[in-house]
């Protein structure tokens, strides 16, 4: 025989599921990182006492102003982050929620990772050596670069890389600075061939920027709009497929000659 519930009984028999996930969810880790903006370095001077760029085999430039390059700062891989964490991040502009596989590669463990990160930093040197002796029409024979970066791991430093062994050779081609003496920052993978790649987390680099005194950013064009979304005020951004691209519109915003371009 049924018997009909009433109507309170009802709803209370249904909210019971709902009830025992989220108190599941509350207590039990979930698979997301929480990032924020972390450590900036200028590529053109000092990282723990050591310079970033060393040069030999041409002639090197004083430099002034500043290229710094930018990080986030994510929970580790074994993190436990809860429903409280979510929920607060998803409230604050200086944090992101992000999935933990696309921050760590799943099913590595946190050494792998520190290794698979040191690799990728280690290529992203070579390729931006690469690609600003290609644009100096310099040869690799003729002119060895050393790049230190300590604790810090990725591909994305490689444009800013490009970009300081430009400065510290070339300058804007005229005899200054490739910044102007203004404190640039920036984000961005480059190839060889001096193609800038994207990569993630940009909202929180322009607040790192912004903290540490940058007035201009550059931005792989294809991710302006999520740059754009919590931009610091005083902050300009500058679009840039190439590293080409990229040095013309910084010489262009120091000599304020010609289109500098915008998101």
């Amino acid at each position: 025989m049924l018997s009909r519930l009433s109507r309170p009984r009802a709803l209370a028999v249904c909210a019971l599921p709902l009830v025992v996930l989220l108190a599941t969810a509350a207590f039990a880790p979930l698979p997301f990182s929480v990032a924020q903006p972390g450590m900036t370095a200028n590529v053109l001077g000092d990282n723990q006492g050591a310079p970033v760029i060393t040069i030999s085999g041409a002639p090197v430039r004083d430099t002034s102003g500043q290229l710094r390059m930018t990080t986030i700062e994510a929970t580790g891989p074994d993190a436990r982050i809860m429903l409280g964490d979510v929920l607060d991040g998803w409230f604050r502009t200086d944090q992101a929620i992000m999935p933990r596989d696309a921050v760590y590669p799943s099913g590595e463990s946190t050494k792998e990772i520190e290794r698979h990160n040191t690799e990728q930093m280690e290529d992203s040197q070579d390729a931006a050596t690469q690609a600003a002796l290609a644009y100096l029409k310099l040869g690799e024979d003729d002119v060895e670069v050393t790049l230190k970066l300590a604790d810090v791991g990725g591909p994305s430093a490689g444009l800013l890389f490009s970009l300081g062994i430009v400065d510290k050779l070339d300058g804007h081609g005229a005899g200054g600075d490739l910044t102007g003496g203004r404190t640039i920052a920036g984000t961005g993978t480059i190839d060889a061939d001096g193609k800038v790649g994207a990569v993630g987390g940009v909202a929180l680099k322009t607040q790192a920027a912004r903290r540490d005194g940058a007035t201009v950013f550059l931005v792989p064009k294809n991710e302006c709009s999520d740059a754009k979304s919590e931009l610091p005020k005083g902050l300009r951004l500058v679009p840039v497929t190439t590293l080409k691209g990229a040095v013309s519109a910084l010489v262009a915003l120091e000599k304020g000659k010609g289109p500098v371009p915008g998101c």
